[in-house]
């Protein structure tokens, strides 16, 4: 199963932008633009990190952070145009795990992210976001798939199974693990979406789909991309 990141940003462009680039680099996203759904998320959803900014059209994020509080020790992230050295003190002091001043670079965010999770004891490694193998290029932060040179174009959906395999190139992703990170974890036994979509991906990928050579299939178990 995927980490789950709560990402609260009312800038509708910035949420967007880091929400794409986090699924590249295999968290799952509950995205939130104000202050009432990120408390409605934080109480309903599994989330392992918040990414909180401050300023929202409802009310102060800091509140979003009191709340987390006095419940969890979910790390938390703050992004934000403020610099004041007070409020990040502040802010600290209150339980932010660290506190990012706009504009950053994704890397940076994620980066952090990773130290804030470690501190957790989840340790995580940069994820795997390009793929080369035998005339195949998959780079999942351009959102582009290449094959002997030729561009390549899938369905979102066909992008996010094959993106998932990426992730554990040379490693057996289960039937389960798959339909909960592409399909969501109400879908674990929908085995008939990852046969379909699977067969899909075979059809543009390989030079013979009925006897595949990258999307191999592990019986009973599940599938390995070569």
């Amino acid at each position: 199963m995927s980490l789950s990141v709560l990402l609260v940003e009312d800038d509708r462009e910035l949420r967007a932008t880091l929400a794409d680039s986090l699924r590249v680099e295999g968290y799952e996203v509950h995205a939130a633009a104000s202050l009432a759904d990120g408390l409605a998320l934080l109480a309903h959803a599994r989330v392992d990190l918040v990414l909180l900014d401050l300023g929202l059209p409802d009310g102060e994020g800091e509140a979003l952070l009191t709340a987390l509080r006095r419940e969890q020790s979910t790390p938390l992230l703050v992004i934000s145009a403020r610099e004041q050295d007070g409020q990040k003190v502040r802010l600290l002091d209150a339980g932010a795990d660290d506190y990012l001043v706009k504009p950053f670079s994704v890397s940076e965010l994620l980066a952090r992210m990773r130290v804030a999770l470690r501190h957790r004891g989840r340790a995580l490694q940069p994820a795997v976001t390009r793929y080369e193998q035998d005339g195949l290029l998959v780079d999942l932060t351009a959102h582009r798939v290449r094959l002997h040179d030729a561009e390549v174009h899938l369905t979102p959906t066909e992008f996010k199974l094959l993106a998932r395999l990426v992730r554990s190139a040379g490693q057996v992703v289960t039937h389960r693990t798959l339909l909960a990170d592409v399909w969501g974890p109400e879908c674990t036994e929908q085995t008939q979406y990852l046969r379909l979509y699977m067969g899909q991906l075979r059809a543009k990928l390989e030079a013979e789909p009925a006897e595949p050579q990258r999307l191999l299939t592990e019986p009973g178990v599940g599938y390995r991309l070569v």
